[in-house]
């Protein structure tokens, strides 16, 4: 007998993904978002709920599709991570779904990039594949290299040499 698992899942630009239950702290509609400047392009803002400050991930940056439309609000499935709870920002919340480990298959080869590594794997479905995201990968921040821009004053002095 198979073992299964169960997943909270939800939809992204029609896409069918799950992240193991046992991962999620709750899932809620649009909360309104602080902006972080500066911030890694895969963060959306901060939420307060319930008075902790929490990031929110647009899972849609970090899965490299196209941007989710201005009129839709995206819903919030909040995870625990090694930082704390984190939001991940979905276009639609699903239902809670049961899956056997007999229908679960790995990434295809041919499947390359970021997605790669946030992608466990698929699970074979009745009605359809349930791409199963790896919490922790999906939480992650990446921090972006900072670049000078050529006309930085510093970055232009760095290159004079020595002041005589």
């Amino acid at each position: 007998m198979a073992e299964t698992s169960q997943y909270c899942t939800f939809f992204l630009d029609k896409l069918f993904f799950g992240i193991e239950l046992h991962g999620v702290q709750e899932v809620i509609r649009f909360v309104e978002m602080t902006p972080v400047p500066l911030a890694p392009g895969v963060v959306s803002g901060l939420i307060n709920l319930r008075g902790q400050i929490v990031t929110a991930i647009d899972l849609r940056r970090r899965l490299q599709l196209s941007a989710r439309p201005a009129e839709m609000q995206p819903g919030n499935v909040v995870v625990r991570s090694d930082d704390g709870a984190v939001s991940l920002l979905v276009d639609e919340i699903g239902d809670v779904v049961e899956a056997g480990d007999d229908t679960f298959e790995p990434p295809p080869e041919t499947l390359q990039g970021s997605v790669r590594n946030v992608i466990l794997g698929v699970h074979k479905l009745d009605n359809r594949l349930m791409h199963v995201l790896d919490k922790d990968k999906a939480c992650h921040i990446a921090e972006e290299k900072e670049l000078v821009p050529p006309n930085d004053e510093r970055r232009q002095a760095s290159h004079r040499g020595p002041v005589t």
